[in-house]
């Protein structure tokens, strides 16, 4: 069977289970994948159902990530109008403030079917002021590290989680350094002192700022009618 083939099914099947108790979730279907939105307090819900029913039999969570959409649209590396050598063009970051608050965050959860031998990407908006959905660990148990991840990179919150704190980070670390709003250069220095005996933060001396290159080049090797150069040369000799 094709991988259209099992995606109809997987459509036919989601349109079975959740048209008539979850009309608001909508999917998605392109470049050989399916995504579902769900709504936040749909979400455990629906979850279960991609679950435990035969025709989707989602057996496996293999991924949970967290998403700012702060800044999405925005571009800092706009080189169009700069000399055309060399880096070291410092461009200075701007707050963005014109995000939609109500949808700053969003959760996207890769789930498999080995069963159906197919894949489905499920996808929840949170608002910026809270950001907080309930756990999958317990639909999903291998949830239990991504979702501490996404809560110490993005500070999204997960309710009914039964151990929710920082993975990567220490436990004195402040801000999430995956949101579109925190500096590039931190909120502290730290460096171990050595007549203290022990790692002392300071304010941070390193000027914010993003590097932009001079030069951005078009790659005309996958433009239509263009030869790669070695087959021209062989055309010519």
């Amino acid at each position: 069977m094709s991988i259209e083939d099992r995606l109809d099914d997987l459509e036919e099947a989601l349109e079975d289970q959740l048209e008539e108790n979850y009309g608001e979730c909508k999917w998605t279907r392109a470049n050989g994948e399916l995504t579902l939105v769900v709504p936040r307090e749909q979400l455990l819900a629906v979850m279960q159902v991609l679950r435990s029913y035969h025709d989707l039999g989602f057996e496996q969570c293999i991924d949970v990530c967290g998403v700012d959409y702060a800044a999405y649209g925005h571009s800092e590396w706009n080189a169009e109008d700069a000399p055309n050598t060399g880096f070291s063009r410092g461009a200075e970051r701007e707050a963005v403030t014109d995000f939609q608050v109500e949808s700053r965050f969003a959760v996207v959860y890769h789930l498999l079917s080995l069963s159906h031998n197919v894949r489905l990407r499920v996808k929840t908006f949170l608002d910026a002021d809270y950001p907080v959905v309930d756990s999958v660990t317990g639909i999903w148990n291998g949830a239990n590290w991504f979702e501490r991840e996404a809560f110490d990179m993005f500070g999204i919150l997960f309710n009914g989680h039964p151990d929710l704190r920082r993975i990567l980070t220490d436990y004195g670390f402040i801000g999430h350094p995956f949101r579109k709003d925190f500096p590039l250069v931190g909120q502290v220095e730290m460096r171990y002192d050595e007549d203290k005996g022990r790692v002392v933060y300071e304010p941070v001396t390193i000027e914010q700022r993003t590097l932009v290159p001079r030069v951005v080049r078009h790659d005309y090797r996958y433009e239509e009618g263009c030869k790669p150069v070695k087959e021209e040369e062989q055309a010519d000799g």
